[in-house]
């Protein structure tokens, strides 16, 4: 027999030929290989996949070189110490900011927005630094019948100005300035937002601006007579005051002499102390005993803020939300702002107190020329209008003040 018929059964089909070997008949003539029968799987048996799935129907050459580059690929590499250190401090961020990022939303819902300082006219042209307008009123809302008696606050409805203080912050340093409430200035006409009834430009006490036209005409008192454009107002009413005190855990003062005044119910001894908020409200309403009246309140108004704000803003207490999140609590309750101000402008207003308190700024009261100024109205004050208008212009250009009285 020829080599073609020694060959074993099936070899022809053996796997790497490039065709099958072709069958010889009888009479020597080759003839086609039978064709390949199909027939499907048994009751019970696999279908047999389909080609390129499992590697069947692919050339071997290109299954080895799969195999191969499988083999062949290089383990993920360990992140190395720096990263580690770094992914650890973004996750350290991202806890610290997260709380923060709340507490800012949830602060920023909360303020009272009400004052629109966008539709006053004739307003002051715009000079250097920022100017603050912060009020204090003494309205009674959060208050109770009892909490009213025993802070002795009265009954009297509404809000009027309890306390004013211009604070400056700009390239010159920070400048918190008193302007008494019983300051003798020109109102500048205004429509009555009750009535709607227009009245013209007339003398009258500082503190009457804002009862006949709210913080809107007050703003526009304040920039008439002083040339001082306010970029923000601020104002905290009995109730705020004395829950902010209280959430801080009071505040450190010291005192160089007794203070007693049983109108505002202030009974202190001399000496260094913490004043919890009915202590404190009392200390900056009082002023009988002062020497110099409103003058005397307004020192003392001013050195109490100083120290709140420097207690309030520290970074324990802003970082703490077991002491930040009462005291934002308790002084959104009655806080009033206008549409621009927000918990930054908030925060620089604080972190700008902060810095009067530790050296960094200057505590003035408008330069007076008459504590005790006889007018139509009852007795008022009387600026110094040379030494005032040099001061204001001073803080207007944001130069250092060489104007004012100091405290």
């Amino acid at each position: 027999m020829d080599d073609w018929t020694d060959r074993p059964a099936g070899d022809e089909w053996s796997e790497g030929r490039a065709e099958p070997a072709r069958a010889i008949t009888g009479r020597g003539m080759p003839t086609a290989p039978p064709p390949s029968i199909r027939t499907a799987p048994l009751p019970g048996m696999a279908s047999p996949a389909p080609p390129g799935r499992t590697g069947e129907g692919q050339p071997a050459r290109a299954r080895r070189a799969g195999a191969r580059d499988r083999g062949s690929r290089s383990p993920k590499p360990r992140p190395t110490r720096r990263r580690r250190i770094v992914r650890l401090v973004i996750l350290l961020l991202c806890t610290l900011i997260a709380p923060c990022v709340g507490m800012y939303v949830w602060a920023d819902t909360r303020l009272d927005q009400e004052v629109n300082l966008g539709t006053l006219a004739d307003r002051a042209p715009q000079g250097k630094g920022t100017n603050y307008l912060v009020v204090g009123s003494d309205s009674r809302e959060g208050l109770s019948q009892q909490d009213r008696k025993d802070l002795r606050t009265g009954s009297a409805e509404g809000r009027r100005t309890d306390s004013m203080i211009l604070l400056h912050t700009g390239a010159a340093g920070t400048t918190m300035m008193s302007l008494p409430r019983d300051s003798w200035v020109t109102i500048p006409p205004y429509v009555d937002p009750d009535t709607g009834r227009s009245y013209r430009a007339e003398p009258n006490k500082l503190n009457a601006a804002f009862s006949m036209g709210g913080p809107e005409l007050l703003v526009e008192t304040v920039e008439r007579n002083t040339g001082v454009r306010i970029d923000h107002y601020a104002e905290i009413g009995f109730a705020g005051f004395v829950g902010v005190v209280d959430a801080v855990g009071g505040v450190d003062m010291c005192l160089d002499r007794p203070v007693k005044d049983k109108a505002s119910g202030a009974n202190l001894s001399k000496g260094c102390q913490t004043l919890d908020g009915a202590e404190a409200l009392a200390f900056v309403r009082q002023r009988k005993q002062e020497a110099e009246g409103d003058l005397g309140r307004t020192r003392n108004q001013q050195k109490f803020l100083a120290a709140l704000a420097g207690k309030a803003a520290t970074p324990g207490a802003l970082l703490n939300p077991a002491k930040s999140v009462p005291t934002l609590s308790a002084g959104l309750d009655t806080l009033v702002v206008d549409e621009d101000t927000g918990p930054p402008q908030l925060m620089s207003l604080f972190q700008a107190m902060r810095k009067v308190t530790s050296g960094g700024g200057r505590q003035l009261n408008v330069p007076v020329s008459d504590p005790d100024f006889t007018t139509p109205k009852g007795s008022a004050v009387r600026w110094d209008a040379d030494r005032a208008r040099q001061l204001f212009g001073e803080l207007r250009e944001d130069r250092p003040v060489t104007g004012g009285q100091r405290k």
